[in-house]
């Protein structure tokens, strides 16, 4: 078959409602100033699908740091891959405030969170290693995971139990390869927001010669007394091997960091791809990222004002009756009941009728029959948006119960 044929065939689970969806539920846009309300085709809405979990996109010292950056660089500086002519003192300086964050020895800037983890993974092992992770691992772990060429074995989400057999398979494959095995796993998951169970993975090294590496993107920031990520929360920070974070979540910018032991670090910085063989980071980036760990280390009520919100908001829903899963974080999942169609009902109503802008993830990323309305409240809400958000989830879960929102045809918008 020809490829574009294939395509034409075959649009993807997602890919295939796109006429129906596109601009509304998928690729919508959100306009104005980043913050709690924005405008949606043409009308204010309060909006919980951000991750800009400390308030610092609109925060006015960042925004002076990213204008007068831009102003006096340019995004084209510098030219080049780092490690041929792209590195500066500000890059330097970003990673040493990095790894003293994170009481880490050295830390690689990424250019993207993304990228970079796909690119970590395929640089860190080899044919003969082994790869054990979580199975609700983000789709930069998987994706990194598949460009494996030896073996890897995944376990049930958070199951202790099954991680040490996978660690037993692993160490049997490796002493006869003579190969190393890399865990790896997650801090906070991003989807149902439970923390990965750091602590009882580390004492597994007690019994096991293995490496851990946790992406802490929904961590970093807002978990931890400091806001160090969730190995600070757990008390095991000093035993997370390899610590990723992006800037993507709590500093409302894009990239990312590696920080691991020096020589770990300096491995990644000379055979890692992505970053040999891409444009560095503009430095206005890098600039307007010093600025934020400035701004999340001098403000410890930025991350007080976010769990207010967070414990009034999931305490809320609770009490109301609502199953929001075994979040641990400030990612706060609904889950409901209901076909695709009720689902995208459902949100179009939120969205016109109470002018709540929230996500929805539906099959095939969850069951068939199972809807999550995905809020993601940041320190920047008011009690008032949490009170009005669960009124207004109340008033739409009697209409589902009701059968209101049931439908064979995804809204018409």
């Amino acid at each position: 078959m020809d490829l574009f044929e294939k395509i034409k065939q075959n649009r993807g689970p997602i890919g295939q409602h796109a006429k129906d969806s596109h601009g509304y539920f998928t690729f919508p846009k959100l306009e104005g100033d980043i913050g709690t309300r924005m405008n949606f085709r043409g009308k204010e809405r309060l909006v919980w699908s951000l991750n800009n979990y400390l308030g610092l996109a609109n925060h006015p010292e960042v925004r002076k740091a990213d204008t007068e950056a831009a102003a006096n660089f340019g995004f084209a500086s510098p030219m080049g891959a780092r490690m041929m002519s792209g590195n500066t003192n500000y890059h330097e300086q970003l990673e040493n405030e990095l790894s003293e964050f994170m009481g880490k020895e050295d830390t690689i800037l990424l250019n993207f969170g993304y990228q970079g983890m796909v690119s970590a993974i395929d640089c860190l092992v080899d044919r003969h290693d082994v790869i054990v992770y979580d199975s609700e691992s983000h789709a930069c772990i998987i994706d990194g995971v598949r460009l494996h060429m030896g073996k890897r074995f995944v376990f049930p989400h958070n199951d202790i139990a099954n991680c040490e057999k996978q660690l037993e398979r692993a160490t049997k494959i490796v002493s006869e390869s003579g190969g190393s095995i890399l865990l790896i796993t997650e801090g906070v998951f991003g989807m149902s927001g439970d923390m990965g169970k750091l602590k009882e993975i580390v004492a597994l090294k007690k019994k096991f010669n293995f490496r851990l590496f946790v992406d802490d993107a929904h961590g970093f920031g807002t978990m931890g007394k400091t806001g160090a990520g969730t190995g600070e929360e757990q008390g095991v920070q000093d035993e997370i091997d390899i610590y990723f974070g992006t800037f993507a979540k709590s500093m409302a910018l894009i990239g990312g960091f590696i920080s691991s032991k020096e020589d770990v670090v300096e491995y990644l910085r000379y055979n890692m791809r992505s970053q040999i063989f891409a444009k560095s980071l503009p430095v206005p980036l890098v600039i307007g990222a010093l600025k934020r760990l400035e701004l999340l280390k001098k403000h410890p009520e930025f991350k007080d004002n976010l769990w207010n919100i967070v414990n009034a908001l999931q305490n809320g829903l609770k009490d109301a009756g609502f199953n929001i899963g075994k979040t641990e974080s400030p990612v706060t999942p609904v889950f409901m009941n209901g076909s695709i169609g009720e689902a995208t009902n459902l949100i179009y109503d939120m969205r016109e009728n109470f002018d709540i802008f929230c996500s929805m993830v539906v099959y095939p990323v969850v069951p068939k029959g199972v809807i999550i309305l995905r809020l993601i409240p940041t320190a920047v809400h008011t009690m008032q948006d949490v009170e009005y958000t669960i009124d207004a989830f109340k008033k739409a879960y009697v209409k589902l119960k009701a059968g209101e929102y049931m439908s064979d045809k995804i809204a018409a918008f």
